[in-house]
């Protein structure tokens, strides 16, 4: 199910001092006890509950709360995708919505545009070694987010999602610009604040204008509007 023969790049990294609650959405009973088993002993990380499809995922999710789900693509009744969708577009009542790592077999380009559009946090794959699925989720739950550049820049070359023109019209600052192209490359909030010798508190506020002025859902989607834009070419995002 799950293999250490992967490359991925996880952006950010977490504190991993307070655990993070987890729901596990997967129609393969085998493989979803051996997420809750492989994930429940990690660092930081408590698994609260589990789902067998789409629907019950949704469920689950406004019943424990949980901070991240991670989400199977391919289930019953409603698939991962959709299940995204309603889960961060009606949230509970009074509930702030868990953030979305979506999880499949299948490095399919596909399936990263429809989960970025659906709101997802991240995109993993089950193959790879279950640390780093564990990283990606306290990552996500950290208000980062997961890129793997190589399927974004394979994305955005095949399904632009039509928000190439924010960039132009979004009127970023230089200073904004040179933090989203460090952005495209999958470096943390600390990491460029090191790079550019300014506080992380700078970045932070850098960060949330370039989500802002673009209308970005999250940092993955302003770095798919960076590729659309011409700001960053794929194959080099320096």
């Amino acid at each position: 199910m799950i293999g250490a023969d992967a490359s991925a790049s996880v952006a950010g990294s977490a504190d991993a001092s307070a655990a993070v609650t987890l729901l596990i959405a997967d129609d393969d009973a085998v493989t979803r006890s051996g997420l809750r088993t492989l994930l429940a002993v990690q660092p930081g990380i408590a698994v609260v509950g589990e789902a067998a499809d789409g629907v019950e995922a949704v469920e689950q999710a406004r019943l424990l709360r949980p901070d991240v789900v991670l989400m199977d693509v391919r289930m019953p009744r409603r698939n991962g995708i959709e299940a995204t969708r309603q889960l961060l577009a009606s949230p509970a009542a009074s509930a702030t919505p868990p953030k979305v790592v979506v999880i499949t077999t299948f490095e399919n380009d596909g399936y990263v545009t429809a989960a970025l559009s659906a709101g997802a946090s991240g995109f993993v794959l089950k193959r790879l070694p279950v640390r780093q699925i564990a990283e990606a989720v306290r990552v996500v739950a950290a208000g980062e987010a997961i890129l793997f550049p190589a399927a974004l820049r394979r994305m955005v070359a095949a399904r632009p999602l039509g928000s190439a023109e924010a960039l132009p019209r979004a009127a970023l600052t230089g200073r904004e610009e040179e933090v989203l192209r460090l952005m495209a490359t999958g470096l943390s909030n600390p990491e460029i604040a090191e790079s550019l010798t300014v506080s992380l508190e700078t970045v932070k506020t850098h960060v949330g204008n370039v989500l802002t002025k673009l209308g970005a859902q999250n940092r993955t989607h302003a770095v798919v509007i960076a590729y659309e834009s011409g700001l960053v070419v794929p194959g080099f995002a320096g």
